[in-house]
C-alpha cells in the first residue's frame, strides 16, 4: 500500500460523512448564501430564504406593518432532562422496515426535531445549521395557542359561553358573517362562510390579510360575505376564523394575545426563553400563525399538553390549562360527528383548533404549513416537535404528510402500541 492510500481514504471518508450530514435540498433552500433572511413581501412564499425567514420570522422589519409582540420567559423554566443517548426508533414506510431517525432526516427538509417522553428528551437534532436558541415560526400551529386563550378566558369569566356569538365581545363585528358566528363554531372552524385557502397569494387567505393589513381584522371581516352552510354544520379550514378570535379575546380581556399569555401560558409553562407573536398596526397579533419560540419551549408546551395541562414538575400539580376545556378541545369524541377523524378530513378530525387523529387512543397534534409539527400522546406523555421547510404549504402535498405520520407511529410504537 502507498503511503498516499491512507490520505485518500481519509478524504473519501470525509466526503462521504459530508454526504452522510447533508441535509436535502440545500442548494435550493440558501445554503451556499448563509440561509438568509427574507423580506415582508417574500418570506413566506420564497424558497430561497425559507429557511433563514422561519428562524427569523419575529425580526423582519414591516411584516404586517406591525412589529412582534413579546411573551416573556419564565422565571423558573421547567427543567428538560436529556436521556444518555438516542433510543433505537423504528418506523416503516412502504414496506421498508427499520428505517430510523437518520432516515427521517435525511428524506425530508426538518430544520429541528425533538422528542420527549415522561419529561425527558430523547431525541433533538437540527439541520440548515439550525441551533436551540433559534426561534421557528410556528406557522398555524400558533392557531392551537388562541384556543387555549379562549378556554382561559372562559374558566376566569370573561368569555360567558362559547355559544355566544363573536360581536358580543367585539362590538364592529356586528353586521359581518362572523360577527354573528358563535366562538364555538369558530374554534371548530364551522362558521360555514365560503372562505379558499390555498396559499398562492390569489385566494381569499391573501384577500382577507390585505383587508386586516389595511383597516384591522374587524373590518376586514366584512370581506367575507358569503356563507356555503349553515354554521356549525361542517369543518371547513379558514384561518380567518381564528383571526377573528383574537379579536373576540381583546374585546373579552381587554389585552392582545401576547399580554394575555404572556404570564397565564408562556411563563406558567416555564418557557426558557420569550416568544415573538408578530402583530398588526393596531397591535393585534395576526393569530393564525406567526409566533416565534425555541424547539425546547415548544416541547414544554407539548409536555404541559401531554398532561392534561397542569406542569408535571410543579408539586402542586397546578393547572395551567383548564382540563375540562383540553379534553373537550382535543377528544374527537366529545365533537359532532361532521368534526370526526376521517369524517372532517380524509385523515385527521377537528376539535377546538387541534387535530385529532384517528383511533381509540386521544392523540392530538398542533399543525402549521410547509410542515411545522406538534404531535402529543398524553397517555404515553410522548410529545414529538418538528419544525420544517417543506416544499409546498400542505404536507400532503409532497411526501412529508405520510412520512411524518409513519414516522409519527414508529415512535409511538416504540413505547407502546398504536
Amino acid at each position: 500500500m502507498s503511503r498516499a492510500t491512507p490520505f485518500v481514504f481519509s478524504l473519501l471518508w470525509a466526503a462521504c460523512a459530508a454526504c452522510a450530514l447533508a441535509a436535502p435540498d440545500e442548494d435550493k433552500l440558501g445554503k451556499a448564501q448563509g440561509y438568509p433572511v427574507g423580506t415582508a413581501k417574500n418570506w413566506f412564499y420564497d424558497e430561497s430564504v425559507r429557511v433563514g425567514s422561519f428562524t427569523a420570522q419575529g425580526e423582519i422589519p414591516g411584516i404586517f406593518g406591525g412589529k412582534a409582540n413579546v411573551l416573556p420567559a419564565s422565571s423558573a423554566p421547567m427543567p428538560l432532562r436529556r436521556r444518555e443517548g438516542e433510543p433505537p426508533i423504528r418506523w416503516t414506510l412502504d414496506g421498508r422496515k427499520k428505517l430510523g431517525v437518520d432516515d427521517y432526516l435525511a428524506r425530508q427538509r426538518i430544520m429541528g426535531l425533538l422528542i420527549i417522553k415522561d419529561g425527558v428528551v430523547q431525541v433533538e437534532r437540527y439541520q440548515y445549521e439550525r441551533t436551540p436558541q433559534q426561534r421557528f415560526v410556528s406557522n398555524s400551529m400558533a392557531k392551537s395557542l388562541v384556543s387555549l386563550a379562549i378556554g382561559i378566558a372562559r374558566q376566569e369569566g370573561k368569555i360567558a359561553s362559547l355559544d355566544d356569538r363573536a360581536d358580543k365581545y367585539a362590538p364592529k363585528l356586528a353586521g359581518t358573517l362572523y360577527g354573528e358566528t358563535t366562538i364555538r363554531n369558530l374554534l371548530r372552524m364551522s362558521s360555514g362562510a365560503h372562505f379558499e385557502e390555498r396559499y398562492d397569494g390569489k385566494d381569499d387567505l391573501e384577500r382577507f390579510a390585505r383587508a386586516v393589513i389595511q383597516g384591522g381584522v374587524e373590518e376586514a371581516a366584512g370581506v367575507i360575505t358569503e356563507r356555503d352552510a349553515p354554521q356549525g354544520s361542517r369543518f371547513s379550514y379558514a384561518s380567518a376564523e381564528t383571526e377573528i378570535m383574537a379579536a373576540v379575546l381583546r374585546g373579552a380581556t381587554g389585552s392582545n394575545l401576547s399580554d394575555y399569555l404572556g404570564t397565564r401560558l408562556w411563563q406558567a409553562i416555564g418557557a426558557e426563553t420569550p416568544a415573538l407573536w408578530r402583530a398588526d398596526r393596531t397591535g393585534l397579533e395576526r393569530a393564525a400563525g406567526n409566533f416565534n419560540a425555541t424547539l425546547r419551549d415548544y416541547g414544554r408546551l407539548g409536555i404541559v399538553l401531554a398532561n392534561d395541562g397542569a406542569r408535571p414538575d410543579d408539586p402542586q400539580h397546578r393547572q395551567v390549562i383548564p382540563r375540562d376545556y383540553l379534553l373537550e378541545a382535543t377528544d374527537w369524541r366529545r365533537a359532532p360527528d361532521a368534526f370526526h377523524p376521517q369524517v372532517a378530513t380524509p385523515y385527521y378530525g377537528y376539535g377546538y383548533q387541534f387535530w385529532t387523529f384517528p383511533g381509540e387512543k386521544r392523540r392530538f397534534a398542533m399543525l402549521g404549513v410547509y410542515g411545522q409539527m406538534i404531535f402529543i400522546d398524553p397517555e404515553l406523555k410522548l410529545v414529538m416537535v418538528q419544525t420544517a421547510a417543506n416544499a409546498t404549504a400542505k404536507a400532503g402535498q409532497t411526501s412529508l404528510g405520510k412520512e411524518a405520520d409513519a414516522f409519527w407511529r414508529g415512535v409511538v410504537a416504540h413505547y407502546d402500541r398504536w
